[in-house]
């Protein structure tokens, strides 16, 4: 076993440790392998180079996994990759005196069981009680929860 190979090894085991800690925590498979493609560098390096080779490898093979896991885990290396911006949407903030039961409106979207609707000039998410309602029928609110507003469909 060449020593491109068994740094290739070395590399890829790296690689794989690191994912396993910061993308699919917990035991599984790419930690296993990681862990493994280690093992096979470092055998091979006291196989094919002998004892003193072997040594160095197990040293350099555990310096270099205490630096990969320390670099990879510093706040400021994700830092580059985290989402900083905050979201600031709603959930459907409902004035009690802009809407109340017994207005009308009219869908903008098709309710399946849930779209939009223009109700007093302003557009709410709306639901059914489970029914469909076409887009540009006519509905009227039957009931309002925080933030849920239930309507049907007017019967003309």
């Amino acid at each position: 076993m060449t020593w491109s190979i068994i740094i290739t090894l070395i590399l890829a085991g790296l690689f794989f440790l690191i994912l396993e800690i910061l993308v699919f925590p917990g035991t599984s498979v790419v930690g296993i392998v990681g862990f493994v493609l280690l093992i096979v560098a470092i055998w091979g390096a006291y196989s094919f180079h002998g004892t003193s080779y072997g040594h160095y490898t197990l040293i350099a093979t555990f310096s270099l996994t205490f630096l990969a896991l320390f670099f990879s885990l510093r706040s400021k290396t994700w830092k580059k990759f985290s989402l900083e911006h905050e979201v600031d949407g709603k959930v459907n903030v409902i004035d009690e005196n802009a809407i109340k039961t017994g207005d009308t409106g009219t869908t903008v979207s098709r309710l399946a069981p849930m779209g939009n609707a223009l109700i007093n000039g302003e557009i709410y998410e709306v639901s059914t009680n489970g029914d469909f309602i076409d887009q540009e029928k006519e509905i009227i609110v039957i009931k309002i929860e925080k933030n849920k507003i239930i309507v049907k469909l007017k019967n003309n």
